[in-house]
């Protein structure tokens, strides 16, 4: 599966400078693993770190001017960080498979005169084949705009001539010139479309791909019209015609996948979907002890999302990339750790023959913690200067040892054994 081993943010809110995992100039660092979780104390960015995520698979949707008032962005001066005016840059490391050479994706987005904005670059960098060491080459170059572009699998221009102009770049079979006609789209999102542009076109499919979880049960108990979705939307709102077309599509391997959730959901015996008169959609539950069916609409906002979370796992072709802010919200306790293994498990794709997905959480929750191991969590923390810096549990020695002696990781952070400044 796709994985990002990589991510940097800088000038974003309150994220200064931030990176997490490996990056092409940072290749001591240890790569993120399949399931990452970010903690801290309310304020310190966990939302803004997840909202990148968001912001990036938009800028690539809607362009980068529409992107920074989505969602609440509230446009380019509220999301550039305080007081700072440099640009804003978002760096990703991947790999498309396990056996793939790593590409690096950096991205730079700046406002002009009127404070709109704008890309001011982007670059996509992938070593040699058969290359460990140096540095890579890049294969697509783009400022303001313009830029040159090397198409199918060719390296692209060594690091150490990249300072030749880019206007003395010669055209040929395989190397092509680009000048966009909008500054506010980015150029991966033209040129993916291209099947002179493999590599591009992969990277933009696997951020296309991405599911962002912007999940709220309220949305979830909507009487949504009859017909069948075959995938979860972000908001959850689709719940029931996921159900629907996995009714239709494969009853058996429905039913097989509502009976292991409905097993973890405390109380629950079955799940199932019904027609209203006016052609709604009805999800409907069969509680320990009554006859009657509840309904989506009376059911508590914990069984609503962890039945949206299990039922997101149980897709058969997943997204690569999954992102949740805080699902324990209105999850009992003792469901976290279930949640924590479901998602451990999903990530190594062995559920149910799942490919399996990255999984990125942000949490405040010690018990959710308690499930994991050092390596899997980072932590972020205020500074005196107001941005905030971000540490892995692992590069503490003395939490590994106590994880390794049966103490739990969200206890020793409750305790304060755990912080950014370790």
């Amino acid at each position: 599966m796709a994985i990002i081993e990589g991510f940097r943010l800088k000038n974003y809110r309150s994220l200064r400078d931030v990176q997490i995992g490996r990056l092409w100039n940072a290749q001591k660092k240890t790569s993120l693993t399949p399931l990452v979780a970010v903690i801290g104390k309310n304020g310190v960015g966990k939302s803004s770190l997840f909202d990148a995520f968001g912001f990036l698979a938009d800028c690539l949707r809607y362009g980068v001017e529409e992107s920074c008032d989505r969602n609440g962005r509230g446009g380019i001066k509220k999301i550039r960080s305080m007081g700072i005016n440099e640009p804003i840059e978002i760096e990703v490391y991947y790999r498309q498979d396990g056996n793939s050479r790593p590409i690096t994706y950096q991205l730079s987005i700046d406002a002009d005169k009127e404070n709109r904005p704008y890309v001011k670059s982007e670059r996509l960098r992938q070593r040699r084949k058969g290359q460990n060491l140096g540095r890579p080459f890049s294969f697509l170059i783009l400022e303001n705009g313009k830029g040159v572009v090397w198409k199918g699998n060719i390296d692209g221009i060594e690091e150490e001539t990249e300072k030749t102009p880019l206007d003395s770049v010669k055209e040929s079979a395989n190397t092509q010139k680009v000048e966009l006609k909008d500054k506010r789209k980015l150029g991966i999102a033209t040129l993916g479309s291209l099947t002179d542009h493999p590599r591009i076109a992969a990277f933009t499919q696997f951020i296309e791909s991405w599911y962002i979880s912007y999940f709220t049960p309220d949305a979830s108990r909507s009487l949504p019209l009859a017909g069948p979705q075959k995938r979860l939307n972000k908001h959850g709102d689709n719940l029931g015609n996921v159900v629907q077309y996995l009714e239709r599509e494969n009853k058996e391997k429905l039913q097989n996948i509502l009976t292991r959730i409905s097993q973890k959901i405390p109380g629950i015996q079955r799940i199932k979907t019904e027609k209203s008169q006016d052609d709604r959609l009805l999800l409907c539950f069969n509680d320990k002890g009554f006859t009657d069916p509840f309904y989506a609409q009376q059911m508590s906002d914990g069984t609503l999302k962890l039945f949206s979370y299990m039922l997101l796992l149980a897709d058969p072709i997943p997204p690569p990339f999954i992102c949740i802010e805080e699902p324990e919200n209105g999850l009992y306790h003792k469901l976290l750790e279930i949640l924590a293994s479901e998602l451990r498990e999903h990530t190594t794709g062995k559920k149910g023959g799942s490919k399996g997905s990255q999984v990125f959480i942000t949490t405040h929750q010690p018990y959710f913690i308690d499930a994991l191991m050092p390596e899997e969590v980072w932590i972020l923390e205020k500074q005196e200067d107001g941005f905030s810096t971000i540490s892995r549990a692992s590069d503490n020695e003395l939490v590994k040892n106590l994880v390794s002696e049966g103490l739990p990781l969200g206890g020793l952070w409750y305790s304060d054994y755990i912080d950014a400044r370790m």
